[in-house]
């Protein structure tokens, strides 16, 4: 039975899940944490981010019925997630927002914590895609499949995303002056 759900497609899963089936959930859980988990981190700091993929999952589990096509379950699942997450963001004071950043453990460094703040800089396609590549290590075939867009504008969203990305990042031009 194990074998059967690690290999089944997304909406074979969601059925045997809407049927009360654990195993099918926790598959689908194992196949879409990682990218519940990249939305949420592009709206709010990794502490949240990852009450965000806890709350989503398991009203996922008690709303499961609602979904009407299996087949949609990752575009009704990025959909949620983008909620919870504006939900979360909205909640939090802006002063807090720093302190709750540090609260993970790992402590970011420097350099991590400015990169995730240029990549919620840019427009949301690349923020989301950029944040399941660089932080979650989806490929671009399983960014497709985890948020419904096609190969190739995952392809567009990355590379472009990570243009913008490079420009924000790359140290300012010299002025031409010697120092």
């Amino acid at each position: 039975m194990a074998a059967a759900v690690a290999d089944a497609t997304i909406a074979e899963l969601v059925v045997a899940a809407q049927a009360g089936s654990h195993a099918a959930f926790t598959t689908l859980y194992g196949r879409f944490h990682r990218a519940v988990h990249a939305v949420a981190l592009a709206r709010v700091g990794p502490a949240d981010a990852a009450d965000v993929v806890q709350d989503v999952f398991a009203r996922a589990w008690t709303r499961l019925d609602s979904v009407r096509d299996p087949a949609a379950f990752a575009g009704w699942l990025m959909t949620m997630a983008r909620n919870r997450a504006i939900d979360r963001a909205r909640s939090r004071a802006p002063d807090d927002a720093g302190a709750r950043e540090l609260a993970v453990a790992p402590a970011p460094t420097a350099e991590a914590a400015a990169a995730l703040r240029a990549i919620r800089a840019l427009p949301e396609a690349y923020r989301e895609t950029l944040l399941m590549r660089l932080v979650e290590g989806l490929s671009g075939p399983e960014i497709a499949a985890r948020t419904g867009l096609t190969p190739a504008s995952v392809r567009v969203n990355l590379h472009r995303g990570m243009t913008l990305l490079r420009e924000r990042l790359a140290p300012p031009e010299s002025t031409g002056g010697t120092p």
